[in-house]
């Protein structure tokens, strides 16, 4: 593990990485929530004021009315406030919220569903999109090469001679890849079920648009207000994609070396079948000058 001294205290590069990334979010999650959380109240606050003028103002539906009202749900809704409900809808922009929509930017999966309204919100998330995605790639493969690296010293402490080692191993790595799929796919959607109130066909969906960084945003986590969310859950839906993205890396490390391992098989035997026939041209050539210099 690479380090580095700095006075008469060496510290890990991998350590000094880890902390950088988490007060990377923290920072942007804090930001996020000062830039834009009082203009989401503003829009909250007309918005309900345009409901109230409009049970008011119009006890006969017309159509103007109607085109008026709509063009003010659509721009609530663009600015993500729920048009259902009332004002008591939970903040996007707690910290929470504000901490998942930093992990979402960093990590490309973007789903849409929310996204800065001021001006120097939007200036701020170019910025930290810019800096916070090569720190997310380099986070990332930190730390798919430490699990990578915790994979293969589990490997070599089970690995014995012969064909039962061969055995070991491949069981070894089927363990990790069915424990990462329980972890990061098939049991989350359960608990996307049980409190979003999706069926777990809906779960599963989300939890690979998610991890797979597409990011529809067809289904979120956190947002809908009919539902009371513990404060820490969309936090705690974060670091379940920051873990799944790195057990996507090592997927990506192990296809990647079983590929290589592939390719130099195919060229060894490549080499091997060129490496034949050119003896055997040789041996015919020597042959060939005996007969020349020895004719019956």
């Amino acid at each position: 593990m690479s380090q580095f001294t700095a006075g008469s205290v060496r510290v890990s590069w991998s350590v000094l990485l880890v902390l950088g990334y988490l007060l990377y979010l923290l920072l942007g999650a804090t930001i996020f929530q000062v830039l834009e959380k009082q203009a989401e109240s503003q829009t909250r606050d007309r918005f309900q004021l345009e409901k109230l003028n409009f049970l008011k103002n119009y006890t006969c539906l017309d159509g103007p009315a109607l085109e008026k009202f709509v063009e003010v749900i659509l721009d609530a809704w663009e600015k993500g406030v729920n048009p259902s409900g009332n004002s008591t809808n939970p903040s996007n922009w707690d910290f929470s919220s504000s901490f998942f929509f930093a992990g979402t930017v960093i990590t490309t999966i973007g789903y849409g569903n929310l996204s800065p309204s001021t001006v120097s919100g939007q200036v701020f998330c170019v910025f930290y999109a810019v800096f916070g995605i090569p720190l997310n790639l380099a986070f990332l493969n930190q730390l798919g090469k430490g699990l990578t690296a915790h994979l293969g010293r589990l490997e070599r402490s089970v690995l014995t001679p012969g064909q039962h080692g061969q055995t070991l191993k491949m069981l070894t790595v089927s363990f990790f890849l069915i424990l990462g799929t329980l972890l990061f796919l098939v049991f989350p959607p359960v608990v996307f079920s049980y409190v979003e109130g999706w069926t777990y066909g809906e779960g599963f969906y989300y939890a690979f648009i998610t991890l797979s960084t597409i990011g529809f945003g067809d289904y979120v986590v956190g947002t809908d207000p009919e539902k009371h969310y513990i404060s820490v859950y969309r936090s705690l839906a974060g670091v379940w994609i920051i873990f799944g993205l790195a057990w996507l890396a090592v997927l990506c490390n192990l296809g990647a070396g079983l590929m290589d391992r592939l390719l130099q098989l195919k060229q060894s035997w490549r080499d091997s079948c060129r490496a034949g026939p050119q003896e055997g041209s040789k041996e015919g050539d020597v042959l060939d000058q005996r007969a020349i210099q020895n004719p019956i």
